[in-house]
C-alpha cells in the first residue's frame, strides 16, 4: 500500500550523496543509520536511529500542508524524496516495473527464507497465503532446495502461480484444512517451517499445529492493528519449537537486492509473471480496488 515498492531513476541528490543523477535505483522503505547498535549487527531493518524525515514529511498539499510520506517512500507519484540509505542503484536494463518488486515483495518473501529461517536443504516447508509476499516465500524455499512445499490459499489462480514458482503441492481451503496433506507427506512429523505469509487470524492461529518438533513458525504477514496470536508454551518448549518474527526478511538490502537481481538475470527468481497489470496515475483507484478484492498480487503503477 502507499506506494512502498519503487524503482526509477534518480534525478537530483543532495548534498554529500554518494550517487550520481542518471543512476537506476530500486526504493525500499528500508531506512538506516549504519551506525546504531542495530544495524552494526546487521540488523538495518530494525535501525534505532531517528531521521529528519521521520519527523518532517517532505511532502505538502498546494497549500503547503504536509502530506504524509507513506510508508516511507510515497511512491505512488512521478518523483520521491527519500534518504540515501533507502537505495540500492541496479542495471539499467532491469526493467523499472519488474526491479521495483524487489523492494519489498520478494525481498521480504525470499528473505524470510534465507535469512530470518535459514531453511536447510530437504525440509518440508508450508506457505500460508500466496499473496505478493507468500508467493515469494515459496520462491525462497525452491532457492534453499526445501524438498516439500506446501502452498496454501484460497484463490486457485494463487496456488496455480504457486506451482509454477516451485510449490510441489498446493491446497485450497475451500477443501478444508491443509492438516492431513502435511501430516502425509511427512509420516506424521509435520513441517519444518510454516510461514504465515497473510495477515488472517485464521492463518496465524492454524499455524501451530501444522509444525513439527524443532520446527518453527514464521510471521511474515502483517495483521490489522489489534489482531493478537496465542501458543501452548508447554509445546513449544517441550517439542524445541520456535516462533519467528520477519520484518522486510530481515535483509540488508545492498546486499539483498543485488543478489536477487543475479538470480533473476540466471533465470532463478521470477518477477515479471509477479505483476497482475500495469495501471496509470489516473486508475489508481481501480488498481487498489483489485488488491482489496484478492484477485491481485501485485499492481503496478507506472509512469512515462
Amino acid at each position: 500500500m502507499f506506494g512502498h515498492e519503487a524503482a526509477g531513476e534518480i534525478v537530483e541528490v543532495g548534498d554529500g550523496v554518494g550517487f550520481e543523477v542518471g543512476t537506476s535505483v530500486v526504493v525500499t522503505l528500508v531506512r538506516s543509520c549504519g551506525e546504531c547498535h542495530r544495524c552494526q549487527c546487521g540488523a538495518e531493518v530494525a535501525c534505532s536511529a531517528e531521521f529528519a524525515l521521520d519527523g518532517r514529511s517532505p511532502l505538502t498539499d498546494a497549500e503547503g500542508t504536509p502530506v504524509g510520506h507513506g510508508m516511507r517512500t510515497g511512491a505512488f507519484a512521478e518523483e520521491v524524496v527519500v534518504h540515501a540509505s533507502q537505495i540500492v542503484p541496479i542495471d539499467g536494463d532491469v526493467p523499472a516495473d519488474s526491479a521495483s518488486l524487489l523492494a519489498c515483495g520478494v525481498l521480504t518473501g525470499v528473505g524470510a527464507v534465507v535469512n530470518t529461517a535459514q531453511v536447510e536443504p530437504g525440509s518440508t516447508v508450508v506457505v500460508l497465503g500466496c499473496g505478493g509476499v507468500g508467493l515469494n516465500v515459496v520462491q525462497g524455499a525452491a532457492i534453499a532446495k526445501a524438498a516439500a512445499i506446501v502452498a496454501v490459499d484460497l484463490h486457485p489462480g494463487k496456488l496455480e502461480l504457486a506451482r509454477r514458482l516451485g510449490a510441489t503441492h498446493t491446497h485450497d481451503l475451500s477443501d478444508g484444512p491443509v492438516d492431513d496433506l502435511v501430516r502425509s507427506l511427512t509420516d506424521g512429523e509435520m513441517a519444518h517451517y510454516v510461514f504465515v505469509a497473510t495477515g488472517a487470524p485464521a492463518a496465524l492461529a492454524s499455524a501451530g499445529a501444522l509444525v513439527g518438533t524443532m520446527g518453527a513458525v514464521v510471521i511474515v504477514g502483517m495483521p490489522a492493528t489489534g489482531v493478537a496470536g496465542s501458543f501452548d508454551p508447554s509445546t513449544l518448549a517441550g517439542n524445541n519449537q520456535r516462533i519467528l518474527g520477519s520484518k522486510m526478511g530481515t535483509s540488508v538490502i545492498a546486499r539483498d537486492i543485488p543478489a536477487l537481481l543475479q538470480r533473476y538475470h540466471d533465470g532463478e527468481l521470477e518477477l515479471d509473471r509477479l505483476i497482475s497489470k500495469r495501471f496509470r496515475l489516473e486508475q489508481i483507484n481501480d488498481a487498489m480496488d483489485e488488491v482489496r478484492s484478492g484477485a491481485a498480487l501485485r499492481n503496478v503503477v507506472v509512469f512515462d
